[in-house]
């Protein structure tokens, strides 16, 4: 059956005809199963996959952290609100006892936005704020469901160029994003749906957010032990 076929099967009323209500619900109530456990195998998949990678990423800011460094966050559309939403994370921890971490949202910025993208290009929107405000010892966070963001590549290589952490999360096949050479821990939801990618994006981050924590209590506590002794 087409893919054409399928979408009027399901979606009638889309080209002008009739539904008969009963069958179009029991349509949809379908199509949430397929989609929820779709989201389900994605994220079994990843997790399985990617968890020594993710691991490897929280100590990497955890270490970021400890130095009293800040970590940037970048995206395009709804990888902006990812982009946002890490920040605000680390910035904000809902959890008692867990500090603030310094944290800057590269997309909030939208004089700067624009000001680069009109004079400069829009592939350079973030490479610039990078340029001006990175350092060595901070990290970058770029999300991209295709992993192929021509503006996160270019601030990608700027941070790697001046020596910063850098964390992709993408989709698909993690397009430029995986064989750049520019992401220090590139960790890929390898679907093609970009609702399942962006979804698995956010538990991934907010594990990342956990483990990071975890890591940073287990220093201090370290530390209070050696001091105390």
């Amino acid at each position: 059956m087409s893919n054409q076929t399928n979408l009027q099967t399901l979606y009638p009323f889309l080209s002008g005809g009739r539904q008969d209500q009963g069958k179009l619900d029991a349509a949809l109530i379908q199509s949430i199963r397929a989609k929820s456990e779709e989201a389900r195998e994605v994220n079994a998949r990843f997790f399985d996959t990617q968890g020594p990678m993710l691991v490897a990423a929280a100590r990497a800011l955890a270490s970021l952290w400890r130095a009293d460094r800040k970590l940037f966050a970048m995206g395009n559309g709804g990888s902006s609100c990812d982009a946002a939403h890490i920040v605000v994370e680390f910035l904000h921890p809902i959890t008692t006892g867990r500090p603030a971490l310094p944290a800057i949202n590269l997309v909030a910025d939208m004089a700067t936005i624009t000001a680069v993208g009109n004079d400069v290009g829009f592939d350079q929107v973030f490479a610039r704020q990078i340029i001006a405000q990175g350092a060595a010892g901070d990290g970058l966070v770029g999300f991209s469901t295709s992993g192929n963001s021509t503006n996160l590549i270019a601030a990608l290589e700027a941070a790697k160029a001046r020596g910063l952490v850098t964390l992709g999360f993408a989709g698909g096949d993690g397009g430029r994003m995986k064989t750049c050479g520019f992401v220090d821990h590139c960790l890929v939801v390898e679907t093609a749906s970009v609702h399942r990618v962006q979804e698995c994006h956010v538990i991934a981050f907010h594990i990342l957010w956990d483990l990071v924590h975890t890591l940073l209590a287990d220093h201090r506590g370290s530390a209070s032990v050696e001091g105390a002794s």
